[in-house]
């Protein structure tokens, strides 16, 4: 019996096998090394020695664009971004600029959703809502897995910056918060605690 190049097979259980022809070896190459063309691997989310295993089209060490945990790194050179640990709730931490933020959580954290609540003060601790604050909720140890995605906190009458975190499962989780000011990122910080 003879296939044509991309003939599908299917195996059963929702498992499928398309035949190549071996008039493309880059491309079955790719398959053997278990790299397809689809794969994210192949399309560049994740680290690996060179992208001419897979893509032939792709010189020998080119960049490629990674993103992994606080880091994130293109082709173009971009820096790194550090997310610096804030202390434990109700400490004071400064911004650098002689202001300094303190935050606290509408009650224990616990299954469910939890409000964190981030109050800014200047240097004669005044109450003030100089900047645009975004979060950003994950588990660090299952990374991607439950991440929120950026969301702008809320301000409320007392200007008390707040964001709701959906917290699924227990385990450590963090928040990560960017601190912009004129559209521009000016610090950013990682709140970490356990369920």
């Amino acid at each position: 019996m003879t296939y044509r190049r991309g003939t599908l097979i299917v195996l059963g259980c929702g498992l499928a096998l398309v035949l190549l022809s071996a008039a493309s070896p880059a491309v079955t190459a790719g398959y053997v090394k278990g790299r397809a063309f689809g794969s994210p691997l192949a399309r560049g989310l994740y680290p690996r020695a060179s992208t001419a295993e897979v893509d032939p089209r792709v010189k020998p060490g080119a960049p490629t664009a990674v993103t992994t945990g606080a880091r994130l790194q293109a082709a173009s050179g971009s820096r790194e971004i550090v997310y610096k640990p804030m202390p434990k709730t109700g400490k004071k931490y400064e911004l650098g600029d002689g202001n300094y933020v303190v935050y606290d959580f509408s009650e224990k954290p616990k299954m469910g959703t939890v409000i964190l609540k981030i109050q800014v003060f200047n240097k004669k601790g005044d109450q003030i809502m100089p900047c645009l604050i975004k979060g950003r909720s994950d588990m660090p140890s299952m990374r991607g897995a439950h991440d929120s995605g950026d969301v702008e906190f809320k301000l409320n009458r007392k200007n008390d910056y707040l964001l709701p975190v959906n917290i699924v499962m227990p385990g450590d989780w963090e928040v990560r918060v960017t601190f912009f000011k004129d559209g521009k990122p000016v610090f950013y910080g990682s709140i970490t605690f356990d369920v």
